[in-house]
Parts: structure tokens; C-alpha cells; sequence
């Protein structure tokens, strides 16, 4: 099995190239939302740690945007009740496409987390700030403040560019990056195969 590391900065795009291999991805995004939606024991321990922030399940995304807004440390509060769970789904999906051919990981925290593997191959995800920030603004719940904050957590982008095997460039039409995936998918496959 390839395991494949979309990386990136917020916004870049890298859920929507991750779809584009077509092959099972593992979205901890997703798997957060679920979490807050469907984990009575996440909400608890939140709930515990946060009462005067966590009020109701399932767990509000408002309610956490106010926490990480009045204080950063909640940030880091949030995630440690919160990573563990997703680390044990991160497996469970893991063994479930034991036999697929490719699995891609679409993990914000994919590298500060420690999630990846050495011979994981990463694409990192390049992409225009006028691009980045267009797409921020069409999300819901978008907070400058929390997209800030957000983004300090992640490891600087020149390091996830060093790490990366593969530099992709987002800028095109959905049509143009269908194609290069492809072509990306491809080489990735054969490299694999003649090694």
C-alpha cells in the first residue's frame, strides 16, 4: 500500500486534489466534525476542561471558535482531548483499505503530529494567496483571528515544501488538475513499482 501525504498551506486546496486520485481518503477535518457531532465522550471531557466555553452536545463550532478566541492555550487544550480520537480512526481506516492499492491522508496536521512515515510520499499542495484567501471566505465559520491562530500551529510551509516528494500547483481549472493528478498518480505508481 502508497500512502500519500497531502500537505499544504490552510485553504490551499488540498481536499479537493486528495479526491482527486481517486483512491480512499482518510479526511481528519471529517473526522473532527463527526467527533463533535457524535462523541459523547469528547464533548464530556471538553465540557470538563472548558465549562464556561462547551454548553451543549453536540459540540458547537461556535463554542470552540469563542474558546480558541479568548485564549490560544484552548488551542491546544481542544486538540489534545480531540487528536487521540482521531489517531484511533486514523488506524481503524488504515486496516479497513489494508488492500487498496493507494490511500491518501488528508491531515492538516499531518506533519506535526508525527503522523507520517518515511516512506510515505507527500504532495504538497501549492497555491495563490488571492486563491487561499477567496476560499476561506466562501467557508462557514470562517474567524480571522482563528484562521491565525490556526495557522501558527502548523509547521512554517518552506519546511513542508523541503519534506514534500511532489509540489503540486492548484491555480488551474478543476479539469487541469484533474489531469495532473493523474499524471502524478501515474509516475507515483510506476516509481513505486520499479523500486
Amino acid at each position: 500500500m502508497i500512502r500519500i501525504g497531502v500537505i499544504g498551506e490552510i485553504g490551499s486546496g488540498k481536499s479537493f486534489i486528495a479526491k482527486l486520485f481517486k483512491y480512499p481518503v482518510f479526511n481528519a477535518d471529517k473526522e473532527v466534525n463527526l467527533i463533535y457531532k457524535n462523541n459523547k465522550e469528547c464533548f464530556n471531557k471538553l465540557k470538563q476542561k472548558l465549562p464556561s466555553y462547551i454548553k451543549s452536545y453536540p459540540v458547537k463550532k461556535s463554542e470552540l471558535i469563542r474558546a480558541i478566541s479568548s485564549n490560544k492555550k484552548n488551542l491546544k487544550l481542544i486538540s489534545s482531548i480531540v487528536h487521540p480520537i482521531v489517531r484511533r480512526k486514523m488506524k481503524k481506516f488504515l486496516k479497513e483499505k489494508i488492500k487498496s492499492k493507494i490511500i491518501i491522508l488528508d491531515i492538516p496536521l499531518l506533519i506535526e503530529n508525527k503522523l507520517y512515515r518515511k516512506e510515505d510520499i507527500l504532495v504538497f499542495v501549492n497555491s495563490k494567496k488571492s486563491k487561499i484567501i477567496s476560499r476561506l471566505k466562501k467557508r462557514k465559520n470562517f474567524n480571522e483571528k482563528i484562521f491565525k491562530s490556526l495557522k501558527n500551529n502548523q509547521v512554517t510551509l518552506l519546511r513542508k515544501k523541503k519534506l514534500a516528494n511532489y509540489l503540486i500547483d492548484n491555480n488551474y481549472s478543476p479539469s487541469i488538475m484533474r489531469k495532473k493528478i493523474k499524471i502524478l498518480k501515474n509516475k507515483i505508481l510506476n516509481e513505486r513499482n520499479s523500486t
